[in-house]
Parts: structure tokens; sequence; C-alpha cells
């Protein structure tokens, strides 16, 4: 048996599966195929966690290891202690899981829209995207969805939250992070548990995404360092924005109502200047900091911009919250619970209310 009691019976596994088998009971052959994929991968990879203390005093492991792993725990005790996040058995576990993402999402789009294709799961609620535990097989269903003449792509995923369902491990595929995206990524997840409203991607990241960086020049004040307003956080914040500028343009083409051909053409021209326009800002502002080239120079189409703007859309309606309860998190929090609770459309306009009003 693995140690620490096969880390509580895998989280006392009966509870989550429940509704997943319900949605088997539902479902077709394909879908079928699909969820036992995410069974099998999440299960995979609780009986590889292995409790973080024990690593560390293990003198057997490299030092290096153990050094991230220390790190990991005073970042994850500040998160409790601190920033209020839930304090539970989330990544004081770890699993090496042998490759270099845990899990690939597929997004896709109709050729002329930036519409997601949507996913609805048990728990989760509807997501633009669906994760796959192996890239051949996400690499295969994109296929699949090109020759419906969908607009796909694939990116590869570091960590994710099971929402408290699980013990969430530290996986090998952040321990290569630098210090400040490591802690980063625990708080960024451990908001995720602390809330999380189903069906609603902008609302759940962009609070993830607040918490993330609040927390984060807390955990950089706390150890004697500067506040993360650097220039990685700002070439990162303009790519977004050239990005959102991008789709803008795209929204307006596809409203257009020109024939297929002639809008093709000016897809590709849209995404053209969205290059010309990055070369210029990494080559005049930048001083040449490329981190972005092979993403930006890549093939390109509509769902390869889709992650962009659901983590951060509304980032500064919740820095105004915050700063309307005094920096305190416990308020903050229930404040921000209060907002997922009322209808998505009264919702919005209360999050678009505190950006006008920040």
């Amino acid at each position: 048996m693995p140690t620490t009691f096969l880390i509580e019976l895998l989280d006392r596994i009966r509870r989550p599966w429940v509704p997943l088998l319900g949605a088997w009971l539902l479902s077709g052959c394909s879908s079928l195929d699909y969820y036992t994929q995410l069974a099998r991968g999440q299960m995979a990879l609780l009986y590889a966690r292995q409790p973080v203390q024990g690593l560390i005093d293990d003198p057997a492991q490299p030092q290096q290891l153990r050094q991230r792993l220390t790190l990991t725990q005073q970042a994850r005790t500040f998160a409790s202690v601190a920033l209020g996040l839930p304090d539970n058995g989330s990544y004081r576990v770890y699993a090496d899981i042998q490759r270099p993402f845990v899990v690939w999402n597929l997004f896709a789009t109709p050729e002329f829209s930036l519409q997601p294709e949507t996913h609805c799961f048990p728990i989760a609620g509807c997501v633009a995207y669906r994760g796959y535990y192996q890239l051949g097989r996400a690499r295969g269903a994109a296929a699949l969805l090109r020759q419906q003449g969908l607009d796909t792509w694939v990116g590869g995923v570091e960590a994710y939250s099971t929402l408290g369902w699980f013990d969430d491990p530290l996986l090998n595929t952040m321990l290569r992070w630098d210090d400040d995206r490591l802690a980063a990524l625990i708080f960024h997840e451990l908001a995720h548990q602390r809330l999380y409203v189903p069906g609603d991607t902008a609302f759940n990241e962009s609070f993830a995404s607040f918490v993330e960086r609040e927390g984060l020049n807390q955990w950089r004040t706390r150890r004697g360092l500067s506040s993360q307003g650097d220039d990685v956080s700002e070439r990162r914040d303009a790519l977004t924005r050239l990005v959102l500028d991008t789709r803008e343009r795209l929204t307006r083409l596809y409203a257009s109502g020109l024939p297929p051909e002639r809008m093709r053409q000016a897809k590709a021209e849209t995404f053209e200047r969205m290059r010309r326009d990055y070369r210029a800002l990494r080559d005049r502002e930048w001083g040449g900091y490329n981190r972005y080239d092979a993403w930006v120079e890549g093939p390109m189409n509509n769902a390869k911009l889709l992650p962009f703007g659901l983590y951060d859309q509304w980032v500064p309606a919740f820095a105004a919250l915050f700063r309307e309860v005094g920096g305190d998190w416990p308020a903050f929090y229930q404040r921000a619970r209060e907002l997922g609770e009322l209808p998505l459309q009264a919702r919005t306009k209360a999050l678009e209310s505190l950006v006008a009003n920040r």
C-alpha cells in the first residue's frame, strides 16, 4: 500500500466518482470512452502521490528536489495562514508523472466565429475545452473536429484543481518553474477550491488570477522582495491586450457578411497584422525579449485565441472589490461568494459596475 494509507484511501474515492458514473449511464459510446480516460488519468495521478514532507526528510532524494519542495511548503502554509485559502492536504503531496504536462486541453470554434464549442461536466459545469491525459488522444480528437470544418488548438497544462474533491498534488511539471510562478500556481489553484461557480469560466479564472497576483505580491513582501510589478508581468499583459484587440477585429469581420473566401483571406490578414504588431512591441519596447515568439509565429486560428481574456477579464473588478473591503481576505471572499450566487446577468452587471467605479 502507498504511504499514508493510500493517501487517505485515495481521498475517499467513492464520493467524487458518483456523478461521473451517472454521466456515463446517460451518454453514448464516444462519451463513455472520454470519461473512461478521465477516470484512468485521475486515478493514475492519485496513485503516484507521495507525502511531501517524507521526500524532504529523505536524504536519498536529490538535493534540488528537496529544496524546491521545501519552498512549496512554505508557500503552501502562507496560502492558508496569510491568504485564508483552504487548509487541507492539497499541495502537501507530490507526484512525478514522467511527462511535461498533466493534461492537454482541446479548444475548438467554428471557422468564422470566436464562440467556443462548450462541454458540460459533472461538478465543473460547462467549459470551453475538453481535457485529455494523453497528447495522442487530444490530437486525434482535434483532427476529427477539423474534418467538421472547426478551428482547433491543443495546449498543454502543467496543473489543475479538482476543486477540493481530492488532495491535489504538486507535480514534476510544476517544479521547473521559477519560485514566483510556483508559489503563484499554488495560490491560484487553492483559490479555485475556495470559490468556484459552475459554468462561469471568466468569473472563476479572474477570481483565482486576482488571488494569485495579490497573494504573490504579499508573499514576496513577506520574503523581503519587491512587489510583482515587473517587466515579465507587464509584457504578459501587453501580449494579452494585443490578442484581445485581434479578437475584436475578428469579431467585426465575422459579423460583416463577406463571402467565405473573402472572409478567409481577411482572417489570415488579421492574424498577420497581429504578428507584425507583436514584432514591433518585442523589438521597440521589450528590447528583443522573445519568450512569446514560438506561440505568435506558429499556426494561428480562432481556437488558439480562446484562453486569452478568460483568466483576467474580471481581475480589475476583483481588485476593486479587494480595495473596498480594505484588503481583508475573509471579507473579500464573502463578497466574492455573494457575487457568485447572483444570476449570470446580474453577476456580470455587478462586475462591470466594480470596474467602472474603481
